[in-house]
């Protein structure tokens, strides 16, 4: 819950986001507006920001709209083109990494919780109440390590995405008490 928190409020809704969608610090802090589309509620993070090079697409929850929402008011464009989640000091440029990690610590997460960190407990959290592990490795951008495996299955599993990113939506949510 960040109903106390003291940084700026693109700070708090990139923190939010973080947490909804589980995506590495990287890839969050580097969002574009022009990467989203609200019409299937989808973020499709260009293979040349992602780890291992590929595509990647985050089925979006209700909360994570209401989030970008949010952003556009903050936004110098309108929420239209440009960073989602811009460096306070300079809107050209991406968040700093050490921004949303002293955001962690400034709220009592020193030692227990980082960015990166929030991507180990969804995984968990969601293996705890039943998703798919692929289901679940595919959302994280995980590749199949087996080579062979990895050579037949390129499934995105993107309904049963959508499905376990709304149910995490709403377990954030229940969560945050709303």
């Amino acid at each position: 819950n960040f109903d106390n928190f003291k940084g700026t409020v693109t700070t708090k809704l990139a923190l939010k986001f973080l947490i909804l969608t589980f995506v590495r610090s990287g890839e969050l802090r580097g969002a574009r507006w022009e990467e989203f589309d609200f019409e299937k509620n989808e973020w499709r993070i260009p293979a040349e920001r992602m780890k291992m090079k590929e595509q990647h697409i985050v089925p979006l929850s209700k909360q994570a709209l209401d989030v970008l929402e949010l952003a556009k008011k903050y936004s110098f464009n309108d929420g239209k083109e440009g960073l989602v989640f811009p460096s306070v000091s300079d809107v050209s440029k991406e968040m700093s990494d050490n921004t949303l990690s002293k955001a962690f610590r400034d709220q009592g997460y020193r030692g227990k919780a980082t960015p990166h960190g929030m991507r180990a407990t969804a995984s968990t959290i969601l293996n705890e109440n039943g998703f798919k592990p692929d289901v679940i490795e595919r959302q994280l951008a995980h590749c199949e390590r087996n080579k062979v495996r990895a050579s037949y299955n390129h499934v995105q599993y993107l309904q049963e995405r959508r499905e376990m990113m709304n149910w995490w939506g709403n377990f954030i949510e229940k969560l945050e008490g709303k």
